[in-house]
């Protein structure tokens, strides 16, 4: 199952939905597609669709699809990276009145380097993008978090063994 989403912004994302029913349309899509339609006008006729998800519901929607096309947000990507998903992020892009600016390119971007995702900025090359994701393997993101919490926790416990000792 893919799962397309296009977060939350005030601002339409109809040049990512369009491209995606028309890829459905044409048979480069064959599997079963849920699409968050998010505020855009424009109305899926052969995907599932709706315009938002709960959490919860999102999140199962993330933990069931095998590849998300999603925006470049840092939530959206966040999440379908710890789950190990496989992820083509199609930015939003301000000169299509998507976005305020582009800043939507630089995670993808930095993620894409790091070969966590892959970044299509421009919808006409989706099927492509496609394509190579099917087939890639990305690498495993390791969070840093536990790692830090680790070491705050080891510099409180050695500040609290120096009260012991005097």
């Amino acid at each position: 199952m893919i799962f397309v989403t296009v977060g939350s912004q005030k601002f339409p994302f109809n040049r990512l939905l369009k491209k995606v029913d028309w890829m459905v349309k044409k048979g480069i899509i064959t599997e079963e597609v849920f699409v968050q339609t998010g505020a855009s006008d424009y109305v899926p006729l052969f995907c599932r669709h709706q315009p938002f998800y709960a959490r919860a519901e999102f999140l199962d929607m993330v933990e069931k699809c095998n590849i998300m096309i999603a925006h470049g947000g840092t939530g959206t990507i966040i999440d379908a990276i710890m789950r190990r998903k496989k992820i083509i992020a199609v930015p939003r892009l301000s000169g299509y009145g998507e976005h305020v600016d582009d800043h939507q390119c630089e995670l993808p971007g930095r993620f894409h380097e790091m070969n966590l995702l892959y970044t299509c900025l421009d919808v006409e090359r989706l099927p492509d993008a496609l394509e190579k994701v099917r087939n890639h393997q990305f690498s495993e993101y390791h969070s840093k978090t536990e790692k830090l919490v680790a070491s705050v926790d080891e510099y409180i416990q050695s500040l609290w063994n120096m009260g012991d000792s005097v």
